[in-house]
């Protein structure tokens, strides 16, 4: 009998001795499916996937492929999102139960009611938010767009920016805006320790800090450059440094030391732990068994419902269109 609780990460190998790793190549082969994966999954994970990105650049790559099958390796909004913008492809992803910390600071019938009380805002959503949060969305954006789409918005614009207080306020305070913010937050950026980093430069006085704008202000402060992960990556490649402190998912590391095997990166550690990174345990959730199960099951499956899907299509396009426009 076939164990289907894939949540458990049970693996039925074909026969013994096979390699999951080739398993999952021959079963993309196959089913015609694409596995995408963001900078935060398992390194293994990122290994394996036809393409590796932020949210903006796994949004843009599910628009375009042409594969009957979409595994998102990331969370469970990555994986609505690609259901939107491609209703007639088969959106996996390896386990439902990951979510998002920040996606969950944001109730949708909450936040509905927060844009009906302001009427006359242009109402500016997170994409780590839920299908039904950017149902009263007008456009979604990134963290490596959020800035650029804000400021092609006339400055007298009035604006709602949710869910992150901590995104939102940094671009209040680059862009001079005074947008309204949701209060919400990213359980992994929220923890950082400035102590710890400061403590860090002791040791390493020509690190350069890397950090997310969602990090709290204090973190953001003592940071060299602050930037989406993509944004951190391409720096640490092209900058001269070669020792970096990095305030962000600790998963990015392992790109960054493929494309610089010769620099030095090292996690920022959170205030309430001793380990030395600081990890998204839903992201952690995605395991190469789990990812064979996916691909030969073709289950769990994402599915939107249509009248939210459709409305949530049109702050997500609005997006693509103004980062093509931007050149972003």
């Amino acid at each position: 009998m076939i164990n289907t609780d894939l949540s458990k990460g049970y693996v039925d190998i074909p026969f013994e001795g096979s390699d999951v790793r080739e398993e999952i190549e021959r079963l993309k082969k196959e089913q015609n499916a694409v596995v995408l994966a963001h900078y935060y999954a398992e390194p293994e994970i990122q290994d394996i996937a036809d393409f590796v990105g932020d949210s903006l650049a796994l949004a843009q790559w599910a628009k375009k492929t042409s594969a009957d099958v979409i595994v998102m390796c990331g969370v469970h909004f990555m994986g609505e999102t690609a259901k939107i913008l491609c209703p007639d492809r088969k959106v996996l992803v390896p386990d439902l139960n990951a979510g998002c910390s920040l996606a969950d600071s944001c109730d949708a019938e909450a936040f509905g009611e927060f844009v009906r009380n302001n009427p006359d805002h242009t109402v500016i959503s997170y994409v780590n938010t839920t299908a039904a949060v950017k149902f009263h969305t007008d456009i979604v954006v990134t963290s490596s767009n959020a800035r650029q789409i804000v400021e092609s918005l006339p400055a007298e614009e009035k604006i709602i920016f949710g869910p992150d207080r901590n995104l939102g306020n940094y671009i209040n305070s680059i862009t001079g805006r005074s947008m309204r913010l949701w209060d919400g937050a990213c359980h992994v950026h929220e923890k950082f320790s400035l102590e710890k980093i400061l403590d860090l430069k002791k040791q390493y006085p020509d690190a350069k800090v890397l950090a997310h704008p969602e990090c709290k202000k204090v973190i953001l402060t003592v940071a060299d450059h602050i930037g989406s992960t993509a944004a951190l990556l391409n720096f640490a490649v092209n900058d001269d440094a070669s020792t970096f402190i990095v305030a962000t998912e600790s998963g990015i590391l392992h790109e960054m030391q493929k494309k610089c095997p010769q620099k030095t990166f090292i996690p920022a550690p959170p205030m309430d732990s001793t380990c030395a990174c600081n990890e998204c345990n839903f992201m952690r959730l995605n395991t190469l068994q789990k990812l064979y199960n996916t691909l030969r099951y073709e289950l769990p499956e994402i599915q939107v419902d249509e009248n939210i899907r459709e409305r949530a299509k049109l702050p997500i396009e609005r997006m693509l269109e103004i980062s093509a426009e931007l050149g972003l």
